[in-house]
């Protein structure tokens, strides 16, 4: 009430406070300022930013337009010094951030050098001095999309304009290929120049024919040439009596034919954007480009010793899920579209990580990137493809953004980020377009399950992650009648394999109730009742278990947290009762100790760990005492957790963590004990290769960490005998997994009779063929290791020698100083 009497009254209007003052007492200034302020908008800066971010993303507008109106409002304010420096830091920016924009960014610069040239030549002395960084930093993908830039500006440059460049890059690629075949540095300055010089063609057409064909005669020597690894990469490792296997083509190799192809007719390049060429009815506009100066490029240094760079770099193999199509969705290999839009989509998707709904739309909106009638509608069903007559493109944009991001998908020996990365882009292209997207999946999905008996089982196993995860997204809804058929093979064929695989993951993800509700009845039978319980039996709480009552009672104790002097009577009783079995005491003690650490924590994972924390000590203990005590470990945790092999593979990476278990324990545990048990059909387990896979892993992610430490301030002494221990361990783990697959491979610890039939003998060949997959991976990661340790051999190298020229030119720079200092004394 005291603020309802002190307005006075109901009556109250705040407005009318503001009005009671006389005229005389007007605070608000003259009659002008009563009005809205007027709003003249962002500055010029802004405004140029904003529209060349945004450039070619409209398809309703025309290129020319909007390259016309950006240049002109550009040289309109081109006084203005910010907008100067930004405009040119924003088209290097562009160029390496997003690189479907670079002909769209380099036509803005073409039509503003028209009437300020001024702009080339800062552009040109800032990007000659990214490139030369770029190349000495051995940044490659960089040094390619500067020179894409560089390319589409061709027209613009005085002399040879570009190609000096690249004739210097070949020279230093060929010196390294004669150095050594095994090189990879080589070959990729050689995919470099040609990517290249198809920019260069449409930027100048007509006037480098010449000169295109003699650099690519010199390329053909090691373009043609197959490298040594490329079969360490290949995505397909088809059976021996396969009858039709999928062909793999090396990319540098492909694409020095399809250039050679397209210099036999012109260089066409249809699919290349030209937003430089102006309609015939722009007569003046056209008139000022081709009078527009010329600009010198200035010297670029290739350095005499390159570097591979923070990148590994490997062969690379074209790789696509819409092969042999009735109808071409995608650019057939035959075309250098296939090599030119793949080059420019991957490289928008691995520069735009960061980003993944950015990254989506881009490729949501890839036909606006590229020359028109390029492809087809979007969203056009495939089977109206058939209805398309020529010369009209049946390439559909969706299909061809989702070919690229599986590239890098199953990209080997792996992808250039984590996967989940590459299963956000999908998901989030789906949302963006499900209509247009999901289709183009399904047909994705399909091409590999058909082809996944045949493919790298690394890849076989990303596919199956991706898929379980993809449906996740969107509700586990599949169409699994269509492969309602492949249910009633043997677990250990590569179909029910990847089936089983992929019901265990979708429980991971949701509950085993929810994924019986989303697929056929014959899959259910495959979801035991097991795996519809929360929590795992206690197998101690049957009396007719042995060692029920001891086990009970360590639970117990172990639930109220008692001393370990309680639980070691226990233990004690145990091992006394297992000597008079004629069991192992130790293997029997640690069997119910771990299985009931394991049942106090089943209700979550930090439950769990937790539990662990609490004995990790006797953990250990046990361990230590003895290989079969190490091993028992795993069998008592994947026993436990039999229905739910992704709880107990997330313990035993854990129990790793802690040192508990060793790296040769999982291995000897995985290969030869359950397989040995199994008779090898547990090598068809997609459990049983994670778990050995995410060893691995853990093992050599510990090497790469120390051979790239810089040297501690204690020395080198200590960091190269941890090194070399560490390098040690890992090789010899890769030994000891390749012997125990050498032997399933072979066949002779696969013991089965023939028997009546020739089940048994399928059985067995199915056996050598996991083995050998199994083989292929593994011996690649070996290979893949060793190469990493040499290149941070040489950087380690390279490092102290930095580090050896920083000491000498302090050391010389403080004796100059000191003599200084001194002169005036010897003058004295």
């Amino acid at each position: 009430m005291a603020d309802y009497d002190r307005r006075g009254g109901s009556s109250y209007n705040p407005r009318k406070r503001r009005y009671r003052d006389d005229d005389d007492h007007d605070r608000r200034g003259p009659p002008p300022a009563y009005g809205r302020r007027r709003f003249d908008g962002p500055p010029p800066h802004v405004r140029v930013r904003k529209q060349l971010i945004a450039i070619a993303e409209n398809p309703m507008r025309s290129w020319h337009d909007e390259v016309t109106h950006i240049a002109n409002l550009f040289t309109d304010n081109w006084d203005d010094e910010l907008l100067r420096g930004n405009f040119v830091d924003l088209v290097l920016q562009l160029a390496v951030e997003q690189p479907l924009k670079t002909p769209f960014t380099a036509a803005v610069v073409l039509v503003a050098n028209a009437a300020k040239p001024q702009v080339v030549d800062m552009l040109l002395a800032k990007l000659s001095s990214r490139i030369e960084e770029k190349i000495g930093a051995g940044e490659w993908r960089d040094v390619k999309l500067y020179l894409k830039l560089l390319a589409c500006l061709q027209g613009c440059l005085e002399g040879e304009g570009v190609f000096p460049v690249l004739e210097e890059l070949f020279a230093r690629a060929v010196d390294l290929q004669t150095a050594s075949s095994e090189d990879t540095i080589g070959t990729e300055i050689v995919k470099i120049i040609l990517l290249t010089l198809p920019y260069v063609m449409v930027a100048a057409p007509g006037k480098w024919d010449q000169k295109a064909a003699e650099l690519m005669d010199k390329t053909d020597i090691i373009a043609s040439e197959p490298h040594q690894s490329q079969t360490l990469v290949d995505p397909y490792h088809p059976d021996p009596g396969d009858e039709n296997p999928p062909q793999s083509q090396s990319l540098i190799g492909l694409l020095q034919t399809q250039l050679q192809h397209e210099a036999n007719n012109g260089w066409t390049l249809s699919c290349l954007p030209r937003p430089w060429e102006f309609p015939l009815s722009e007569v003046e506009q056209r008139a000022k480009l081709e009078d527009a100066p010329k600009h010198a490029l200035p010297p670029i240094k290739v350095p005499e010793t390159v570097v591979t760079g923070p990148r590994p770099l490997f062969p690379e193999v074209y790789f696509s899920v819409y092969a042999n199509q009735e109808v071409e969705s995608v650019p057939p290999l035959s075309s250098a579209a296939s090599s030119l839009i793949r080059d420019a989509l991957v490289d928008t998707i691995n520069v735009l990580d960061y980003n993944r709904n950015v990254t989506a739309r881009h490729l949501i909106d890839l036909d606006c990137y590229f020359a028109p009638r390029t492809f087809a509608a979007r969203a056009t069903p495939f089977d109206k493809l058939r209805d398309i007559e020529p010369p009209k493109s049946t390439w559909k944009p969706e299909d061809v953004a989702v070919d690229a991001v599986f590239s890098q998908l199953f990209q080997l020996p792996a992808p250039e980020h984590k996967l989940v990365y590459y299963h956000s882009v999908l998901t989030e292209a789906c949302k963006l377009a499900p209509a247009a997207i999901a289709p183009s999946l399904g047909r994705a999905i399909r091409y590999l399950y058909r082809n996944s008996p045949r493919m790298d089982l690394e890849l076989a196993h990303r596919f199956l992650d991706w898929f379980t995860h993809h449906l996740s997204n969107f509700g586990f809804t599949w169409k699994w009648t269509e492969w309602v058929d492949d249910v009633y093979l043997p677990d250990v064929h590569p179909r029910k394999a990847f089936i089983l695989g992929a019901l265990d993951k979708e429980i991971r993800l949701s509950f085993a109730q929810r994924i019986k509700n989303t697929v056929p009845e014959p899959y259910r039978e495959l979801i035991s009742e097991e795996k519809e319980k929360d929590q795992p039996d206690f197998k101690f709480a049957n009396d007719d278990t042995p060692f029920a009552a001891e086990g009970r009672e360590i639970a117990a104790l172990l639930k109220r947290k008692a001393p370990d002097e309680e639980i070691n009577a226990v233990i004690q009783r145990i091992q006394s009762q297992a000597i008079d079995r004629d069991l192992d005491a130790l293997v029997a003690s640690t069997d119910v100790f771990v299985t009931c650490v394991l049942h106090i924590g089943s209700k979550t994972l930090s439950h769990v760990l937790a539990a662990i924390e609490r004995t990790k000590d006797r953990l250990a203990d046990a361990g230590a005492a003895s290989d079969a005590a190490r091993t028992q470990i795993i069998t008592a945790t994947m026993t436990y957790w039999s229905a739910h092999p992704g709880v107990a593979l997330k313990i035993i990476e854990k129990l790793l963590n802690y040192s508990i278990l060793t790296p040769e324990t999982v291995i000897q545990w995985a290969l030869t004990g359950l397989s040995g048990r199994t008779q090898g059909e547990a090598l068809a387990a997609a459990h049983v290769y994670e778990m050995v896979f995410n060893t691995v892993v853990k093992v050599t992610g510990r090497v790469r960490q120390l051979a790239s430490r810089p040297p501690s301030t204690a020395g080198d002494t200590d960091d190269a005998e941890t090194r070399e221990r560490e390098v040690s361990a890992m090789r010899a783990l890769f030994s000891a997994i390749q012997g125990a697959l050498e032997a399933w491979e072979s066949g002779k610890d696969v013991d089965m009779a023939d028997g009546d039939g020739n089940g048994d003998a399928e059985t067995r060949e199915t056996v050598k063929r996991w083995a050998e997959r199994w083989l292929r991976v593994f011996r690649r990661r070996a290979t893949v290791e060793e190469a990493f340790l040499v290149e941070a051999k040489k950087e380690r190298a390279r490092r102290k020698e930095r580090e050896e020229e920083e000491a000498r030119k302090k050391a010389e720079a403080g004796d100059g100083d000191a003599e200084v200092v001194d002169a005036p004394a010897a003058a004295a």
